[in-house]
């Protein structure tokens, strides 16, 4: 569960310091994985030194193949060649900081917000306001914002986003007569009946690190306002404020409601229990769909928002992280990265993607909604009344705190829930050895 979380603060200060998180932030954790992986595309063997080269975190079998397809028509419409370097998922979050700082592709997957700000400042990114010039119309004034760096410049171009909510099985819930809870009391009266039926009312995995952040990010936002929420991400606020434990003691009253061994359990193998009936929900992003292959199974898949825990802050907030393409500070064919830049915030190019991985929403303004699927539709729309779009908390905050504070700090809290006070109290202390240095 991420080794012993109450270190000296010494310790970890001067750990710190020697893997380069607090001068650079991120993770560094040796030689890059993505400098050794191999090129994925037929393209890359025969490229050249012409080919721009693309780092990927794609890794997952849909979105690979997904993202594969764009690739593949971005070749075929500029006959520029493209050079693959695709790293598991979670392999390439970890690596992100030594692959930046070594010799990085020509563009990179990333997120928006402040994971893309952090690097961006780092000067580990090239600003892109130029290409901006161009297809900014195709975007929101929110994409463009969420695409801006700290200084003013973009550096990021959006291709999807996507909602956390909870997940259900229409069909199971009208067998059983369950309702869709408005409050975390209706919450919890559902999750007894589940119980009561033979049900695990919540599907639940962690054994990644980041999804039992969903979790903290709704509670918290929930309890406290989305204002907080952005605040505390930022360093702002105190870990051992009584705000902050609210959530935890919350929380853990709702850990009986959950699958037990959630540090064993991958994400996939949590949604594959939704899929077969033998849990009743699962707070997720919509990707989950990527798990029900049947399209039975799919159409029988629907979603709610996070029910209203205080009705100052209702459902007025929501995780819906962006997720595109960023240059790297010194690539090597810039205007051929330009160019996949440019292809990628088109709605061509997010609809090729969607038509094999149908769970997100495109972020451009020209991609046509027609061909969306009714979850597709209610994510569009769920987003679309939100008040305030967090970005979710690994991406909210600074990426080394996020990967070594908060992931283990979450995972030990998941298996001994009881030390609020001491689990508050060591992220408090390693927030400050972090933010403040």
């Amino acid at each position: 569960m991420g080794g012993n979380l109450y270190v000296d603060l010494s310790t970890r200060r001067e750990f710190l310091r020697r893997s380069g998180l607090l001068a650079a932030g991120g993770v560094a954790l040796g030689p890059s994985l993505l400098a050794a992986a191999a090129p994925t595309t037929a393209a890359a063997q025969t490229s050249g030194g012409n080919a721009v080269t693309v780092g990927s975190n794609y890794s997952d079998a849909v979105p690979k193949k997904a993202m594969q397809d764009v690739f593949d028509a971005f070749t075929n419409k500029t006959g520029i060649p493209l050079t693959v370097n695709t790293v598991e998922h979670n392999a390439y979050q970890e690596q992100i900081n030594n692959y930046l700082q070594g010799k990085p592709d020509d563009v990179f997957a990333w997120f928006a917000g402040n994971r893309m700000q952090f690097f961006a400042a780092q000067g580990l990114s090239m600003p892109i306001d130029d290409l901006w010039a161009k297809v900014g119309g195709n975007y929101s004034n929110a994409m463009k914002a969420a695409s801006t760096g700290a200084d003013g410049h973009q550096y990021f171009i959006p291709i999807y986003n996507y909602p956390w909510a909870i997940f259900y099985r229409k069909s199971l819930f009208a067998d059983n007569g369950y309702q869709i809870p408005n409050t975390l009391d209706d919450l919890k009266a559902l999750a007894d009946q589940m119980q009561k039926d033979g049900l695990t009312p919540f599907g639940f995995a962690d054994k990644q690190g980041w999804p039992a952040m969903g979790t903290f990010d709704n509670l918290n936002m929930r309890i406290n306002g989305y204002d907080f929420h952005i605040s505390l991400m930022s360093g702002n606020e105190s870990w051992t404020d009584d705000r902050v434990k609210n959530v935890f003691t919350t929380w853990r009253d709702l850990l009986p409601y959950h699958q037990d061994g959630a540090l064993g359990r991958d994400w996939q193998d949590a949604a594959q229990t939704l899929v077969a009936k033998q849990t009743g929900m699962m707070l997720l992003g919509t990707f989950i769909g990527q798990q029900f292959t049947n399209k039975a199974d799919y159409d029988d898949l629907d979603f709610f928002p996070y029910p209203q825990v205080d009705p100052q802050w209702g459902q007025d907030s929501i995780d819906a992280p962006i997720d595109g393409f960023m240059l790297s500070r010194s690539p090597r064919n810039v205007d051929g990265s330009k160019q996949l830049l440019q292809y990628l915030s088109t709605g061509e190019a997010q609809l090729i993607y969607l038509a094999s991985d149908p769970t997100s929403i495109a972020a451009g303004n020209d991609a046509s909604t027609d061909s969306y699927t009714p979850l597709q539709k209610k994510a569009q729309q769920i987003i679309g009344s939100a008040k305030h779009i967090a970005q979710f908390l690994d991406r909210d905050t600074r990426p080394d705190f996020a990967s070594t504070v908060m992931i283990p700090s979450l995972q030990h809290f998941i298996g001994a829930p009881d030390d609020i006070d001491g689990l508050l109290q060591s992220i408090e202390d390693q927030k400050k050895a972090i933010f403040v240095g």
